[in-house]
């Protein structure tokens, strides 16, 4: 296992990601004079970084966050009113499109848990981002919404997928038809993030929860994740099938057996690493 204290920060031109806790990576989008804005090359980057850090297996939980006062207010406007003004005209593409959703169904579907630490506006895509992740855990400053309707846009980026199922249909119709932003308690009270802590909380929270979640038994870990997901789109027997034959495989593995010897022990369980390829 690589000591984290000894793993450097690794930096790309819109992004950094370092590695504050053993199992734990935080990943900090860094565009902040731009409110962390979504442009093609953030996309490249962050593929890049989820390259790395999947195929890295002593990373087994991941923070998401933005750098400065804005977690990502979704597409940057600028680049988007010159794409609109001298591509699109060109292209007949929306700006973004095609190289956004692939990362959003990456951060779904990606092997680890991902804890979003949302410090400050999450608006449009960025919300939609948020969303993706699997926990969401924001600052008292944070400010949340579905601004696309204010643009002139329907909602894109999974959002309308991801929020309904959150907040239920009702709340998410109020929330993408009025393009109004909740603040971090109003959040709290409709189900649309996890938990809320004052900013200089923030990053310790979500570190502390993401390492709690790297102690597990990483096959278990990543079976539930695949299984919360899969259910969006299941009925009941259909899941109960599913589970049960995810049950069935992880039975023949070593960490059940350490897992009930250390629950009747009364010990710290002491589960075996994923080997890297």
């Amino acid at each position: 296992m690589t000591d984290p204290t000894f793993r450097k920060r690794v930096d790309l031109d819109t992004l950094f990601y370092e590695f504050p806790a053993e199992g734990v990576a935080v990943l900090t989008l860094n565009r902040p004079d731009f409110g962390n804005g979504v442009v093609p090359e953030l996309v490249s980057d962050l593929q890049s970084a989820f390259d790395d850090l999947e195929n890295d297996r002593d990373i087994r939980a991941l923070v998401l966050t933005g750098a400065g006062k804005v977690f990502c207010a979704g597409a940057d406007l600028k680049a988007m009113q010159a794409y609109l003004r001298d591509v699109q005209p060109v292209t007949h593409e929306p700006f973004n499109a095609r190289v956004l959703y692939p990362v959003t169904q990456r951060v779904a579907a990606s092997r680890l848990p991902i804890v979003a630490a949302i410090n400050g506006g999450a608006t449009a895509g960025g919300l939609d981002f948020a969303m993706a992740c699997d926990i969401r855990i924001a600052s008292t400053k944070a400010k949340l919404g579905e601004t696309y309707v204010k643009l002139g846009l329907p909602p894109g980026n999974g959002g309308a997928y991801f929020l309904p199922r959150l907040v239920g249909s009702g709340m998410a119709a109020e929330l993408f038809l009025t393009g109004d932003v909740v603040d971090a308690a109003r959040a709290l009270e409709i189900g649309l993030v996890n938990r809320v802590v004052e900013p200089e909380q923030l990053i310790d929270e979500a570190v502390a929860l993401a390492a709690r979640i790297a102690t597990r038994p990483w096959r278990a870990v990543e079976a539930t994740k695949q299984a919360l997901r899969a259910s969006w789109g299941q009925d009941l027997q259909t899941a109960i099938t599913s589970g049960y034959w995810a049950v069935a495989a992880l039975q023949y593995s070593d960490d059940i057996r350490e897992g009930v010897a250390a629950a009747i022990e009364k010990r710290v369980p002491r589960y075996n690493r994923p080997a890297q390829p």
